[in-house]
């Protein structure tokens, strides 16, 4: 049974006072909005007498009333604009109740309302809407959270308190946060930019955006551990997708020289406050292409999409001015292991990278082979240490399964990773496009596997036959979505550039715990 505080208990009995009335407290019938707050707010003025015949809908977040005349704020899609309610105004015959009672007694903070009228400036010069149409479009039957203030005596400084800010609850409850804290609502109208400068870009290149499965019979493309589900009429395992890359170079085998697509993946791993186990990857492989194209492509977009989000390519985040004007500055893995380390790992054993790490205080588990020790020294020792967007080429062969030789330089591949703001925001190849090549690195991955690498790729039979029948020259990358958002909205977590970011259970005894149910 739901257990209602003493707040909730009222806003229901307004609600049956409203139905007692003949108002409905959600009404079917539009309301025909023409106006947004800050149209009216950046857009008019007293002289030209606009905005005469306005019609608006949004939330209600502050009301004063004042006898026959109150104020109050509505809270629509574009902010906030101060409202001017006149109870003649509103009841202009003998019966006043849409005001007396509807209004001043059975309205609350939080419900939505529609409001017709006309735009002037008060006597201190705020921008307003006098009020002619009253209607309540939707009851809220919850309080919003409401920020307070108070004067601190000793300074005479404001002092906000009781605001929406425990992050547990601001994610839990997202459309609380969104309604409060209208910085939020920002964070998340940039991502979208983001990913729309991104996508044009690509378009204007010629790209094709795809969709290739996310329930995938073998999962494959990175490194990673899947979320697994059976799917009953197949009477068959699936596996959620942790990369499309395989699928996307089933297409340049096809016959397209250049497709991208924006996915949700799924990796069943750790989270903080950089991982969440669903995340969005841009993905690209373009034919003919090489992993330094790839560079200059990157450069390119990344300092587009700054560009159209800041209108400059330096970026406030945290305590760093990131600037992403090409060019990046560009070192090998060696060198950058050299670099802050002292430590050369060209041609080491893998008892020699353990010794090393052992040194370096870098903590290792028997499983990891090459790749994942030198994987580990970078991550902690070099990675933290890249403010600036850098990028980091030519790694081990161990450390690339899908990644093809190095042109020049035997033992490496053809690959880098941008780093920024000590994290990795992309991953790119010169794609392995030899299937004997490929197979053999499969079969290597069996083994870490068996050694106990939950993390070791799969052999996929169906990829080497299409690349049997021949792939060109390809270059690819991926970019993470999430990462990117974070650096360009100045986040601090990748909680915040999630609507809605996985969490534990929010009941954890009694009957409302949701009952476990066996793996699907």
């Amino acid at each position: 049974m739901q257990h209602l505080s003493e707040q909730e208990i009222i806003r229901r009995g307004k609600l049956e006072e409203l139905q007692k009335l003949g108002i409905e407290p959600y009404p079917s019938e539009l309301f025909d909005v023409n106006f947004y707050a800050q149209e009216i707010l950046e857009n008019y003025h007293p002289e030209l007498n606009n905005f005469q015949d306005v019609s608006l809908a949004g939330r209600l977040m502050s009301i004063r009333v004042k006898g026959k005349a109150s104020f109050a704020e509505l809270q629509d899609a574009s902010g906030r604009i101060q409202l001017y309610i006149n109870r003649d105004e509103i009841c202009p015959g003998e019966d006043k109740e849409l005001y007396n009672t509807v209004f001043k007694k059975l309205v609350d903070l939080g419900d939505f309302v529609g409001v017709k009228g006309h735009v002037f400036k008060t006597m201190v010069g705020e921008t307003s809407i006098h009020v002619t149409g009253f209607t309540l479009l939707s009851k809220s039957l919850r309080p919003l959270p409401v920020v307070k203030e108070r004067v601190d005596e000793a300074t005479g400084e404001k002092i906000t308190y009781d605001a929406f800010t425990d992050p547990e609850q601001r994610y839990r409850q997202r459309y609380v946060d969104l309604v409060v804290n209208p910085h939020v609502r920002d964070a998340f109208v940039k991502r979208t930019q983001l990913v729309q400068a991104m996508r044009n870009y690509l378009n204007d290149k010629g790209y094709l955006e795809v969709e290739t499965p996310i329930l995938q019979p073998l999962y494959g493309g990175a490194a990673a551990r899947p979320f697994k589900t059976h799917h009953n009429t197949l009477d068959m395992t699936l596996y959620l997708r942790i990369a499309n890359e395989l699928y996307l170079k089933r297409l340049i085998v096809g016959g397209f020289d250049g497709v991208y697509e924006f996915s949700k993946d799924f990796r069943n791993e750790g989270m903080s406050r950089f991982h969440n186990p669903e995340f969005t990857q841009m993905e690209l492989y373009v034919a003919y292409k090489d992993y330094y194209w790839m560079m200059d492509l990157v450069e390119e977009m990344v300092e587009r999409v700054a560009l159209t989000l800041h209108g400059k390519t330096e970026v406030q985040v945290g305590e760093n001015l990131i600037n992403f004007q090409r060019p990046w500055k560009r070192f090998t893995m060696a060198e950058a292991i050299e670099h802050y380390t002292g430590f050369n790992i060209d041609g080491k054993s893998e008892d020699e990278l353990r010794a090393a790490a052992k040194d370096l205080k870098v903590a290792l588990d028997p499983s990891m082979g090459k790749a994942k020790i030198i994987d580990e020294i970078f991550g902690e020792h070099v990675e933290p240490k890249l403010i600036q967007p850098t990028f980091i080429t030519d790694y081990p062969v161990e450390m690339s399964p899908l990644a093809k030789k190095h042109r020049s330089k035997p033992g490496l591949v053809e690959r880098f990773e941008a780093i920024c703001n000590g994290k990795e925001i992309c991953n790119a190849f010169s794609e392995l496009n030899d299937p004997i090549d490929q197979r053999q690195r499969f079969e290597d991955q069996l083994e870490l596997g068996k050694r106990g690498d939950t993390e070791a790729m799969v052999l996929d039979e169906d990829f080497l036959r299409a690349l049997e029948y021949g792939m060109p020259p390809t270059a690819g990358l991926g970019i993470g979505i999430d990462r990117l958002s974070m650096i360009m909205t100045n986040s601090n977590s990748i909680q915040d550039v999630l609507f809605f970011p996985q969490m534990k259970p929010e009941y954890t005894k009694s009957e409302n715990a949701p009952k476990p149910e066996a793996e699907a």
